[in-house]
């Protein structure tokens, strides 16, 4: 088996703090999970000798996290500190559809008059005229709802 590439040595404050946020329980989950990670890692001689410093498997199975979580914790523990570790970055995600104007756009069409034949604008019929009108190229009609439901 390769040795680790990222070792957690924790000295007596950092894993009695560490210990701290995992009793309080008032922390995200995530960053229990993670705390636990650092504390199940630590390979410090008082880590040791608390039946710490376990393997990745031992930690996975202990806590029923995948591999790379706990590779990746201890890689940010080691490369940023116990911040790094335990916060979380903000996940870019995918970027919205419409932009304000498009939304504007989208406000002044539901609050027209529907097309001929029609009482009043439905989903599908405002999804087809935003790609008819080519304010985009193409949007879902759970998109348009949404929209729909946060700014009507």
């Amino acid at each position: 088996m390769p040795a680790k590439k990222y070792r957690v040595f924790l000295n007596g404050k950092k894993r009695s703090n560490l210990n701290r946020l995992v009793r309080a329980g008032t922390h995200k989950a995530r960053a229990i999970t993670r705390a636990r990670i650092l504390i199940l890692s630590d390979e410090s001689p008082q880590g040791i000798s608390r039946g710490m410093g376990k393997t990745d498997k031992e930690i996975m199975g202990v806590l029923g996290v995948s591999g790379g979580t706990v590779a990746s914790t201890r890689q940010k523990y080691v490369e940023e500190g116990i911040e790094g570790a335990l916060d979380e970055k903000p996940r870019p995600g995918r970027p919205p559809k419409l932009t304000g104007r498009d939304e504007a756009k989208l406000a002044v069409i539901a609050c027209s008059e529907p097309p001929e034949g029609r009482a009043r604008w439905s989903v599908r019929l405002l999804t087809d005229k935003l790609i008819e009108l080519g304010i985009v190229d193409s949007i879902s009609r759970e998109a348009v709802r949404q929209y729909i439901k946060k700014g009507m």
